[in-house]
């Protein structure tokens, strides 16, 4: 699996992980949820389908350095749900074969 391009590095522990990811792959995915003061952790199962970037920004015309650049996860709930998160520092993937 080829590791998309960020505009900030991805946490180190992420990379072997994605590393390893293929289609149809079962994965544990757990994030961080933060409001305000309170934080918990969130948690989803299903099945790995694609990694790749997702450019955001600012919807004017501006300098390129405003554009954000994440990497988006794709999977599959196991409800049949299509999904996708944006990985970050509090992001955990888990490989559940």
């Amino acid at each position: 699996m080829q590791i998309p391009f960020t505009s900030q590095p991805l946490p180190p522990a992420l990379i072997p992980v994605l590393e390893t990811l293929a289609p149809g792959r079962r994965i544990r995915i757990t994030q961080t949820v933060r409001v305000g003061s309170r934080s918990w952790p969130a948690e989803v199962i299903g099945v790995f389908r694609e990694l790749n970037s997702l450019a955001t920004g600012i919807a004017t015309n501006r300098v390129p350095r405003d554009d954000v650049i994440v990497a988006l996860l794709h999977f599959t709930k196991d409800n049949g749900e299509l999904a996708s998160v944006t990985l970050d520092e509090n992001t955990r993937i888990e490989p559940l074969d």
